[in-house]
């Protein structure tokens, strides 16, 4: 257990609907004990003071879909690949993470489930939620940067086969149009895992029916999917303005300013609100490190990417590679790019994806809460980050 005591005093605490001044949040034994008015804390001499004056006091960022960051990715299989990456996201304000797969080998990837336990025994420096595996089940038209070798459809031994040697799974990208995709979908319900819709070309109807079975979440909306598009002259609405409409889903965004443009942050923000948004790095191993090349993947498979203006592209430049996003820099923009209030920002970073994850115990400062909390400065920088009421990072 984690016996520090910790008052953060004086910042400007952010809450899931408003921002309150004037306030002191103490942390004892990892969890938040209690956020009451500055200096009003019997017996203050037990605590380390933080003074955050001028500061804004935000709960730890909380990132459902990240592959990697400071040279490293999840595909390589090692600890210390796990460990690399989630030290360095924890600079960023990451406090709880999704580790994320690629399509790959069948055996790389049960390879990167149990170096997954191992890893998250050793006390990554965010805490690891589950792993979120993306593909193989995806649509090969909308493959993007994932190597087309591994894509098949789902195949009902396979996945079973997987999820019992995996019990860490928690989310599940796929395309619900392929044959087997719609049980496939039902099947992870049945299991506890999140299927979300990603790489894919199902129509609105396609991704409508998605939605009765099982398909809650979309992976990173407007990347690898269709929107409005013609069929025999015919518009035909598709996965994006399914999406965008149905309440039941909750929407992934790369907000890095790359990904989407400040116009369509805006238009989502307006169409599906703070609490149908989760902002995600999508990150590969070159998040935090120099612009150049970099590998997208495994080190022994993985695919050459350059990254250069910010984010991870092809080597052709004709696509992106995954981002280079932190999550902080996701909260900078959606407030900078899109004009969404910091408390709404910092709810799709946290808040948002908690409850699609079903943590009650975590995305929001409360009383009773996990100790993860955030020092952001006055330009949103990080300056400090808590991870279960332990220090990790201070700038």
């Amino acid at each position: 257990m984690n016996n520090e005591k910790i008052l953060i005093r004086g910042g400007r605490v952010v809450f899931s609907d408003r921002i309150r001044e004037g306030l002191d949040v103490a942390l004892v034994n990892g969890k938040i004990a209690a956020i009451v008015p500055t200096g009003t804390l019997p017996c203050e001499s037990d605590y380390t003071v933080v003074d955050a004056a001028g500061q804004y006091v935000s709960p730890g960022f909380i990132d459902l879909h990240s592959h990697g960051g400071g040279g490293h990715d999840f595909m390589d299989g090692t600890k210390e690949a796990f460990l690399g990456a989630a030290e360095m996201h924890a600079r960023h304000g990451t406090t709880a993470m999704c580790p994320t797969t690629l399509s790959g080998d069948p055996e790389e990837t049960k390879t990167v489930c149990q170096v997954y336990r191992d890893a998250k025994a050793a006390g990554p420096a965010c805490a690891f939620l589950g792993l979120h595996l993306e593909g193989p089940y995806f649509a090969v038209s909308q493959k993007g940067a994932q190597d087309e070798r591994y894509i098949r459809n789902p195949s009902r031994a396979d996945y079973e086969a997987l999820l019992d040697a995996c019990p860490d799974i928690v989310r599940w990208s796929a395309a619900p149009e392929l044959e087997g995709g719609m049980e496939f979908g039902r099947v992870l319900r049945q299991r506890g895992v999140i299927p979300s819709i990603g790489h894919t070309d199902a129509d609105f109807d396609t991704a409508a029916a998605a939605l009765e079975n099982g398909y809650t979440t979309v992976t990173h909306l407007y990347s690898c999917m269709p929107g409005v598009h013609r069929k025999n002259a015919y518009r035909i609405a598709g996965t994006i303005e399914a999406a965008l409409y149905f309440d039941g889903f909750t929407v992934e965004i790369i907000a890095d300013g790359c990904h989407l443009p400040a116009a369509l942050l805006k238009f989502i923000y307006k169409c599906k609100g703070a609490d149908r948004i989760c902002v995600v790095t999508d990150s590969i191993r070159g998040a935090g490190m120099p612009e150049g090349p970099t590998i997208l993947g495994s080190l022994k498979r993985g695919t050459d990417a350059i990254i250069e203006d910010g984010v991870a592209k092809m080597p052709d430049r004709l696509a992106f590679a995954g981002s280079v996003a932190t999550m902080d820099r996701l909260v900078r923009n959606m407030v900078q790019l899109a004009d969404v209030p910091l408390y709404e920002a910092v709810a799709m970073a946290s808040t948002t994806p908690a409850k699609v994850l079903g943590c009650t115990d975590r995305g929001r400062l409360a009383e009773g809460y996990t100790a993860d909390v955030v020092l952001l400065d006055e330009t949103l920088h990080v300056t400090r980050t808590i991870a279960a009421g332990k220090t990790v990072y201070v700038r």
